[in-house]
């Protein structure tokens, strides 16, 4: 059977992607192959990661695009190109319209740093998620992937891990063992988990 063919968006550093091809190479992607990474950005060192592991890459820099259209067209034109058949979000600072998400129901995942309902939606992203879990006061903290759809970080959830919020920490502290503890490995459980119902309905 053929592998699921899969496609993360970045915009930045890329750890999320690292670990992603880390978990290619240790076999825990076994149903799926990442075959492109595309960024926003031209100078997301993501980009670098992925062509020191051989994977295509495609760059949208937004502000060469006439519109929110024009830049979700070109996106879709490279996952055509690519025969893509499942999207993760990696650190992909650009909002997707539901004329985007629509079109790939439950063909794309997002991780997100917090356990969702919790501190997500619209303006939750990066450290602000962290920073906002520290200023509540919660005692436990961790990690959603979920499906995306037309509302900010509302898809069904594939999986959560929680992480304990420690004395003395600071949003960069925090973000940093969110990765660790648990994005790090549920985004790679989850693609493997999603690969596989898609490579088994080809």
């Amino acid at each position: 059977m053929l592998k699921t063919r899969i496609a993360v968006l970045v915009s930045g550093g890329g750890t999320n992607l690292q670990a992603l091809i880390d978990a290619q190479k240790k076999g825990i992607i076994n149903s799926g192959e990442l075959v492109l990474v595309i960024s926003d950005n031209p100078n997301a060192y993501a980009l670098e990661r992925a062509k020191n592991n051989g994977i295509d890459t495609f760059v949208v820099n937004k502000k060469e695009c006439s519109s929110q259209a024009d830049f979700e067209q070109r996106i879709i034109d490279s996952l055509e190109e690519n025969r893509i058949d499942l999207i993760v979000l990696a650190g992909f600072m650009k909002i997707l319209t539901a004329n985007f998400t629509s079109r790939y129901p439950e063909r794309i995942i997002n991780i997100h740093p917090s356990l969702i309902p919790s501190f997500c939606g619209e303006g939750f992203y990066g450290l602000k998620v962290h920073e906002k879990a520290l200023e509540y006061g919660v005692k436990v903290t961790g990690a959603t992937t979920h499906f995306v759809n037309e509302i900010p970080d509302g898809g069904k959830i594939i999986m959560q891990k929680a992480v304990e919020i420690l004395d003395g920490d600071t949003p960069e502290i925090l973000q940093k063992r969110v990765m660790e503890q648990a994005e790090w490995i549920i985004l790679p459980l989850s693609v493997e988990k999603v690969s596989k119902i898609i490579k088994e309905s080809k």
